[in-house]
């Protein structure tokens, strides 16, 4: 995968006055499944339809497989499209939407036919070839997009929200197959999504956006484990953001001092200028008052105010100090071992576990 499929350039966008995209810089090799991920109105769509060709760039160079696209026009792009509400023509049936793509580059009629068929057997429908959008469920007609996108072989596929519209469970079994269809088929897939937990399950990469620029880029792992800002720690995934008063360098590790309490944490992943303390809830444990704590842990005592029960895991809130909580992840067998809200907890956070940030 060592050949760059799409790159982005210093590639800007702006209606009138407001800038809406600010100087993107992406390399995206063959084969990689990229999400670009964030909230509404990041500025991910819009670059979306950049590569797509849809909108031209303010500034800055697309180029696809080496090349230049900003005069080229969508059509002669050789991407994959599938969109939202899937965009499927009403009065064709399953087949003739899927050979429409194939049609309009001006594929051998001799062999449109088995493409439509292989394109169907691959998304599991080669049995509906002949029924209208009208009569399949979502997820049906999902697929058929997908396979009408496939059809002409693409070089790349663009994916825009492409499961929000299907419920829970569907969209569960989606994801697994578009990550096994893309590994079988060695293809580079873009996929935009606001859906931090669809972006994990898939992506080989994950770019998040924020106010139209890159906030981070990296694997799900890295982009989770270790977030560089507070904004990327609170939207992948949930964390506990603390205000910093000061922090000072001890010879081994930072010693950080809540603001408005009493509160010491350490830490030893940070810097000096960090004014944010992020903990994510699953690294704060409960403790047992007379049990053995290891010496890198942080403890710290606070009242147990609610829990909720999630299911597998239960979300506890602990209050600090007046103002000050902290959310703790505990697994649902161990809630024997909590107190009654209104009690003490005592509870304990390993100094690997703090990221201290500067913003």
């Amino acid at each position: 995968m060592s050949a760059i499929d799409v790159e982005l350039i210093s590639v800007s966008k702006s209606f009138g006055p407001i800038s809406v995209v600010t100087n993107i810089d992406l390399k995206i090799p063959k084969g990689e499944f990229v999400s670009i991920l964030g909230p509404s109105g990041c500025g991910k769509t819009t670059t979306l339809n950049m590569i797509a060709g849809f909108s031209a760039p303010s500034g800055g160079d697309i180029r696809i497989r080496g090349r230049s696209q900003v005069d080229v026009p969508p059509e002669r792009r050789n991407i994959g499209l599938v969109f939202q509400n899937y965009a499927l023509f009403p009065h064709m049936t399953v087949a003739e939407n899927v050979a429409f793509g194939l049609r309009m580059k001006g594929t051998p009629k001799g062999e449109i036919g088995s493409i439509v068929q292989s394109s169907l057997r691959r998304v599991h429908l080669d049995t509906l070839a002949d029924r209208y959008p009208r009569a399949l469920s979502g997820g049906q007609q999902q697929r058929v997009a997908l396979a009408r996108a496939l059809a002409p072989r693409p070089s790349v596929l663009l994916l825009d929200e492409p499961l929000s519209n299907l419920d829970l469970k569907l969209r569960e079994a989606m994801r697994a197959e578009l990550k096994e269809m893309q590994q079988e088929l060695g293809m580079t897939f873009i996929y935009v999504t606001h859906d931090q937990e669809e972006a994990m399950a898939m992506s080989d990469r994950i770019v998040v956006m924020w106010k139209g620029a890159v906030a981070q880029q990296g694997d799900p792992g890295s982009i989770y484990g270790d977030p560089q800002s507070t904004f990327v720690a609170d939207f992948i995934g949930k964390s506990n953001i603390l205000t910093l008063r000061e922090v000072t360098w001890t010879g081994t590790a930072w010693d950080a001092a809540i603001d408005r309490c009493d509160i010491r944490l350490r830490a030893t992943r940070g810097k000096g200028d960090a004014r944010y303390c992020v903990i994510r809830p699953q690294d704060i444990q409960p403790l047992v008052d007379d049990a053995p704590v290891p010496e890198d842990f942080n403890v710290l005592r606070g009242m147990l105010k609610r829990v909720i029960n999630l299911g597998a895991s239960l979300e506890v809130l602990v209050e600090l100090a007046p103002e000050i909580h902290v959310s703790v992840l505990v697994p649902s067998a161990g809630s024997d071992a909590l107190p009654a809200p209104g009690q003490q907890l005592k509870l304990g956070i390993r100094a690997c576990a703090l990221k201290l940030l500067a913003d």
